[in-house]
């Protein structure tokens, strides 16, 4: 297929309906895709791991200790979801928690400026095809916004995506609907329907498919493996988020 011709397909894409979604729901197009950030279109090479490990250890938690393993064993379970609510899960006190959160961020970003993240192969083209496609983009993560901001700039981000979203810009983080619904509002698109979401964790598939998107795929570059991925109601399970025009295409030929 020539450029041009997929540009043309692509301006035609169609949705399959989701899971349990009305029959008619494949007839919406694709209007926005909104997109995981770390583990679905970056890669941070164990780093956030390695915030977590020194911020536990900065709010006193013993590094080896049961309940520093086990703590750090639930962060990772709970991979997608606000930082600043697992820390809320994981201290009682929020005085403790809003502090662990605060400490994290700076750990990350120190980590960060150390070169430690890089983007997933094939994400900046993905987002180009989608962007000439005329679909938008939006960049969803569970860090906070200077985290984020971080992330782009240090990728040369800055400006890839129509749009970029922190739990804190929502209200409230994954499983939670709330920023694929925020990004529905600030680009303009008409129906839920025609957003598409994309992501590694079951946290992603829960806030795609309860916000009403007709697409809610995994991938297999971050946290979570294709059953977990299925069985939190995945519509597709990608190897990468490089596979995923091709998803698109395809189900632009099935109608």
């Amino acid at each position: 297929m020539t450029p041009d011709s997929a540009i043309s397909t692509r301006r035609e894409l169609r949705t399959a309906p989701a899971a349990g979604a009305d029959a008619a729901d494949h007839d919406q197009p694709v209007l926005l895709a909104v997109l995981a950030m770390v583990g679905t279109t970056v890669y941070d090479g164990g780093l956030m791991d390695r915030a977590m490990s020194r911020t536990l250890a900065d709010q006193g938690v013993q590094a080896g200790s049961a309940r520093f393993e086990r703590m750090l064993r639930y962060a990772r379970e709970r991979s997608g979801i606000s930082r600043m609510t697992v820390f809320a899960e994981l201290f009682d006190d929020p005085q403790a928690a809003a502090s662990a959160n605060k400490k994290f961020e700076l750990n990350c970003d120190e980590l960060i400026a150390d070169g430690g993240v890089r983007a997933v192969p094939g994400a900046e083209d993905t987002i180009g095809w989608l962007r000439d496609a005329g679909i938008k983009v939006c960049l969803a993560t569970g860090f906070g916004r200077h985290t984020q901001n971080m992330v782009l700039e240090s990728l040369g981000w800055m400006g890839l995506a129509d749009l970029s979203l922190c739990p804190a810009d929502a209200g409230r983080g994954r499983p939670f609907p709330d920023m694929v619904l925020t990004a529905v509002l600030a680009l303009d698109i008409d129906d839920v329907r025609k957003v598409a979401v994309v992501g590694d964790s079951a946290a992603d598939i829960h806030s795609g498919l309860r916000a009403g998107a007709s697409v809610a795929a995994g991938v297999l570059t971050g946290s979570n493996s294709e059953a977990a991925l299925r069985s939190a109601g995945a519509t597709d399970v990608l190897p990468s988020i490089k596979d995923f025009p091709a998803l698109l295409e395809r189900r632009a030929y099935r109608l």
